[in-house]
């Protein structure tokens, strides 16, 4: 018996992406309130063997994840401003990918090391409670990051959207009706949402960075860096087995700071947002069970 497949996806400007095992399916509204309904197959980091490799699956498919999203957010954009610039290119992808992840390592990883070496050079702290206070440093950072884009109105109207993305797939988990009324009821809280990822990032992170030790400043910022990997395939995997096992109550307990984190990443969602979660989801779904990929549709408002 073949194992169930767990949707997910990402808030766009105005839509929703959602991920299948074979395609995934956006649908953003255009400047008239249509909803255009776009399909596309995954590339082989998505369907192939390292799917199946554990921890190895984790670093590649969050990397992919990462740059297909950078990819979808541009054309999001595009459609939702009535324009056809076509797709930005795979090099430009991957370099604003870069970029944002050396933002944040820098600002989630580094900052908090160096504020911790100057707390250190007054009280002498040793290495357990160093690690601490670099990981309280590390989340009081990362909290109020999303705090502060929290207060962007673009911002909070993509959150709104993630919520209407999770409201769609506890839904379709739960085997609802896939309709505005039906999903309307369900959480826009999730168990495998990126906020709680990145929570178990940052919380496994206090542990892993703890067993460096006191090393000069300059191995501790490099092992910073180095780690980064291992911890986020570690998170994945935990994130996996969560999304599996979501009624497991040691599970929540430990998941549960980074679901209620998800305040500040999901929004309630109107109808025409549902709407749009409901249509990239069911896209997905139809391109994975036909294994074809769905003609670009448009939807009337």
């Amino acid at each position: 018996m073949a194992k169930e497949f767990h949707y997910g996806g990402q808030a766009l400007i105005e839509g929703v992406m959602m991920l299948g095992q074979r395609n995934m399916a956006m649908a953003v509204r255009d400047p008239n309130g249509d909803l255009q309904l776009v399909t596309k197959p995954l590339s082989g980091a998505f369907t192939g063997r390292i799917r199946k490799i554990p921890f190895v699956r984790g670093v590649v498919m969050l990397g992919q994840t990462m740059i297909l999203g950078v990819r979808a957010l541009f054309q999001s954009a595009n459609i939702s401003l009535g324009e056809d610039q076509g797709e930005i290119s795979t090099k430009a992808s991957i370099a604003i990918f870069g970029v944002a992840i050396a933002f944040a390592i820098s600002l989630f990883f580094l900052a908090p090391l160096g504020i911790t070496s100057v707390v250190d050079s007054h009280l002498g702290a040793g290495s357990l409670l160093s690690s601490f206070v670099e990981g309280l440093i590390r989340i009081g950072i990362f909290v109020a990051y999303l705090g502060l884009i929290n207060l962007i109105p673009d911002v909070r109207r993509v959150f709104a959207y993630h919520g209407a993305e999770h409201k769609a797939v506890n839904a379709q988990e739960n085997k609802a009706t896939l309709d505005v009324d039906s999903v309307r009821r369900y959480s826009t809280a999730h168990i495998r949402c990126g906020t709680a990822f990145m929570f178990l990032v940052l919380l496994i992170a206090i542990f892993a960075f703890a067993l460096v030790g006191e090393q000069e400043l300059w191995l501790r910022f490099l092992s910073r860096i180095l780690l980064i990997p291992l911890i986020a395939a570690v998170a994945y995997e935990i994130t996996r087995f969560a999304g599996r096992h979501a009624g497991n109550p040691l599970l929540r307990m430990v998941l549960f700071p980074g679901l209620a984190l998800q305040k500040l990443t999901t929004r309630e969602p109107d109808d025409s947002q549902i709407e749009a979660a409901i249509t990239a989801l069911k896209g997905v779904m139809e391109a994975d069970d036909t294994a074809t990929v769905v003609p670009d549709l448009v939807l009337a408002k």
